[in-house]
């Protein structure tokens, strides 16, 4: 089934919290924009996904902390992360205004036949 869309159709301000849709999805691995309006990690809280996850900023800003490191990374428009499976990591902040618009590819281990 041939499908198409516009990954940045229907965003604007959520009325609650963060939006994620599924764009694509197969065995082993799905694809989907995220947009964050200000959202965080909670306090404390770490991503321990057994999955790797590949993550791009197309809009907006946010800053993602990996366990161990000193600082935050602050991504911006075209900026990128692969985080593999394990990887300790959480959302520091998040722009509101632009909403920060993410497009994140998850595989788990063994699934991505890429180089």
């Amino acid at each position: 089934m041939l499908r198409s869309g516009n990954v940045f159709a229907g965003v604007g301000p959520a009325p609650v919290g963060e939006v994620t849709v599924t764009l694509a999805a197969r065995p082993g691995a799905f694809v989907e924009r995220i947009v964050s309006t200000g959202q965080a990690s909670p306090p404390g809280f770490w991503y321990d996904q057994d999955w790797t996850e590949w993550v791009m900023v197309l809009a907006g800003e946010g800053a993602v902390r990996i366990e161990g490191e000193a600082e935050a990374r602050t991504l911006r428009p075209g900026d990128w992360l692969e985080l593999p499976a394990r990887l300790r990591h959480r959302v520091e902040w998040t722009l509101a205004d632009p909403p920060t618009v993410w497009l994140a590819v998850h595989w788990k281990d063994g699934s991505h036949d890429g180089p």
